[in-house]
């Protein structure tokens, strides 16, 4: 993401306010937190999931059939 200096997010901060509004700005922060929330579980559960895969032994050829 880069080095933010104070300046930077101030500026960020402020264009935020005349884009959005004071009061659109929590519902804008909560649905970006939850996004980035499903975000974590999604890509969790899919290392969990091939972690899963890899640990398990293979399956022999007389298992196959």
């Amino acid at each position: 993401m880069g080095n933010l200096g104070m300046m930077e997010i101030l500026l960020i901060g402020i264009a935020l306010l005349i884009f959005f509004g004071p009061s659109r700005l929590p519902e804008l922060g909560k649905s970006l937190g939850k996004g980035i929330q499903e975000f974590k579980k999604a890509s969790r559960e899919l290392t969990d999931s091939v972690k899963e895969d890899v640990a398990a032994p293979p399956a022999s050829d007389k298992d196959k059939k």
